[in-house]
């Protein structure tokens, strides 16, 4: 496959299809240090562009310089780098690279499709903040949370006859606004949500539209219908779990596909609360439940796609494919979003069930008292059978 990276978020992809020591080969241009010797005997070191091919033994994503870098031996003659000789490819935006793979599994088709997509871009931003001077600025796509800012600000307390809180909150409330002005694009955000324990996001909305006003910044102008201002805990971008929990919020998130996943994880926490029957979590359980074909909905994170040993990998897609072939949906969560992670807290995998099913030690249970019974019916033929063979010896006399 011949790629080419144009947001974020594909970087993202191109992390999870990659792969380590699975036979993966990444063919990218690259810059590498080329000694050459004269025909006095001098040396000469200088840096050259060559196209290089890695098989990937090692891969690493670094959302925040927005790069992927894959360390492995060169697998293509090049007069410059001998071959098996270790090299690392980084992968930016805007370059074009090549994957080879021995498999295209249905995950990674269905990912590379997903990410050809170019419906799939950022539809929500969020700013968290506190009182203490910190915010995070992050857009929020289909399957990344991406901080664009960290604003860190020392606001000092209140004191009488001072005016260097005031000051301080005026320049951290500046600067949350030029970082909005910078990174959110309204011509693609459906919303911007503004979150903050107490009366902090309040004071900040009042800063915002009279600096909007003051400085005529239009777009701010013509979209601050797209604000909500909803309460968090603290400034830490975790604290955007607890603001994607609210039912206000998801209901004005509700077209959205981030919405739509953090609605089933919830429905699925609140089924284990009212009816742990028909909430299954953990591979034997929910392969069990998926046996049964009880299965209505499945959550699974990427990372159990990710696993080094191929058989692994193979039996989270198989169980994805049958959950499929049987009528059930199938939610492939990140890890690099906060449901991904409340979902990783609970092994990565759950199930909601059509229809309540017994504890998986029950079904255990009566899958050995079948067999016992099983065993026991062959003990009874078999006796049966000696009955009457005996019965035959007796009447012969014998």
């Amino acid at each position: 496959m011949v790629l080419r990276c144009e947001v974020p978020e594909d970087l993202w992809h191109l992390y999870n299809m990659l792969q380590e020591k699975q036979g993966d080969r990444l063919k990218a241009s690259t810059m590498r240090k080329v000694t050459t010797v004269s025909s006095t005997g001098s040396t000469n070191s200088n840096k050259k562009r060559l196209n290089l091919t890695v098989e990937v033994h090692k891969v690493e994503f670094d959302p925040d310089s927005e790069e992927i870098r894959a360390s492995g031996p060169n697998r293509q003659e090049n007069e410059f780098v001998k071959l098996g000789a270790y090299h690392t490819l980084t992968v930016t935006l805007d370059m074009t690279f090549t994957i080879e793979k021995l498999c295209w599994d249905q995950i990674f088709l269905e990912r590379l499709d997903e990410a050809s997509n170019p419906e799939r871009n950022a539809e929500i931003a969020a700013v968290v903040m506190s009182s203490n001077g910190l915010a995070h600025v992050c857009l929020i796509t289909s399957h990344m949370t991406l901080t664009k800012q960290r604003i860190d600000v020392n606001i000092p307390k209140k004191r009488a006859g001072s005016s260097n809180h005031s000051k301080a909150v005026k320049k951290f409330f500046d600067a949350i606004y030029r970082s909005i002005l910078q990174y959110i694009d309204f011509n693609k955000i459906k919303c911007v949500i503004i979150a903050s324990p107490g009366y902090v996001k309040d004071d900040f909305w009042k800063f915002f539209l009279e600096e909007a006003v003051r400085r005529e910044d239009r777009p701010f102008i013509l979209n601050k219908s797209k604000f909500i201002l909803t309460r968090a805990s603290s400034g830490h971008k975790h604290a955007l779990q607890e603001v994607f929990e609210d039912v206000s919020i998801q209901s004005k998130l509700a077209d959205t596909r981030f919405s739509q996943e953090v609605q089933i994880l919830n429905k699925f926490m609140r089924m284990i609360d009212i009816n742990p029957d028909k909430a299954y979590y953990g591979y034997s359980h929910v392969n069990q439940a998926n046996e049964e074909m009880a299965i209505d909905h499945m959550m699974i994170t990427d990372e159990l796609f990710r696993s080094k040993d191929i058989a692994t990998r193979k039996k989270y897609v198989a169980l994805v494919e049958s959950v499929r072939e049987r009528g059930g949906r199938v939610y492939v969560f990140s890890t690099l979003h906060v449901s991904g992670i409340q979902l990783q807290q609970v092994s990565g995998i759950a199930a909601i069930l059509r229809y309540p099913l017994p504890d998986l030690a029950e079904l255990e249970d009566i899958s050995e008292q079948q067999e016992y019974d099983d065993d026991s019916d062959d003990e009874y033929q078999q006796q049966t059978a000696f009955d009457r063979v005996q019965n035959d010896i007796e009447d012969m006399g014998f």
